[in-house]
């Protein structure tokens, strides 16, 4: 139990540099007091103590803001930050080194018997606010932003955001690379195109570079064609991109509303 103890407050030290020193974090930090409560509770819940369980569970939520059913299962160096305001339901699972932040809900979308709520792999994050729901699995590794709504799977490592939740899948970096450099071609910065952003905006700008780009690899074929037949059709200049054609709206320009 000790050596569990022991685990725990040196999870806060890897995952939150306020922590100060052990005495604070044994005394101070309500996420560890739900998480070893559960613990009592969870033991009492699989003996069959069901209501003395679900009587500690209350109590812990009374001390720490933080309602965690009895029934769930959580691994080890779990770690809540801040913490008030979260809800973890009978059936949820939540794997090793896990994180989740204040007003997180690992809730459910049934009212039937069985699996009713979210499985949380190793080493998965969850911001602020999010809600996670449903009988489905988060995989290792990945985050939920903060204030998102999930309710369908997540894979390993991918990040998930906004409402509905929807997964952000992280472009290969040579592919970034070539996108980056047909965006400098045309002499603007394409924002998103080359950041780890979330932005609907950014991702149809990139797919619309790969398409530019796959064009010109096959103009370049059919030139390379035409070359070896003898024709001089690819000699040709292709207009010039001047810089101002891709500058942005004036601010002084009158803005339409619609």
């Amino acid at each position: 139990m000790f050596e569990r103890i022991r685990e725990d407050i040196q999870g806060v030290f890897h995952r939150d540099p306020a922590a100060r020193n052990a005495f604070e974090v044994l005394t101070c930090y309500p996420g560890l007091h739900a998480i070893w409560l559960h613990r009592v509770a969870h033991a009492l819940w699989i003996s069959g103590w069901k209501w003395l369980a679900r009587l500690v569970s209350n109590f812990s939520r009374w001390l720490t803001g933080i309602e965690i059913h009895p029934g769930a299962k959580i691994g080890r160096r779990f770690f809540i930050d801040h913490g008030m305001g979260i809800v973890i339901g009978e059936t949820a699972e939540i794997g090793d080194d896990v994180t989740l932040y204040q007003g997180v809900t690992l809730g459910g979308t049934s009212w039937n018997k069985g699996k009713r709520h979210p499985t949380l792999e190793d080493g998965v994050v969850v911001g602020a606010g999010a809600k996670v729901l449903g009988p489905f699995t988060v995989g290792a590794g990945a985050k939920i932003g903060s204030n998102a709504v999930v309710t369908k799977a997540v894979p390993a490592g991918a990040t998930a955001v906004g409402i509905p939740g929807r997964v952000i899948v992280k472009a290969d970096p040579e592919q970034e690379a070539k996108r980056q450099a047909i965006a400098e071609r045309f002499g603007f910065d394409a924002y998103g195109v080359g950041q780890d952003m979330p932005d609907p905006v950014a991702r149809a700008i990139g797919q619309l570079l790969d398409h530019v780009q796959a064009v010109d690899e096959r103009l370049d074929g059919m030139c390379k064609a035409l070359t070896a037949l003898g024709s001089d059709y690819c000699a040709k200049a292709l207009p010039e991109l001047r810089e101002e054609d891709f500058a942005g709206v004036k601010d002084d320009e009158p803005k339409s509303v619609v």
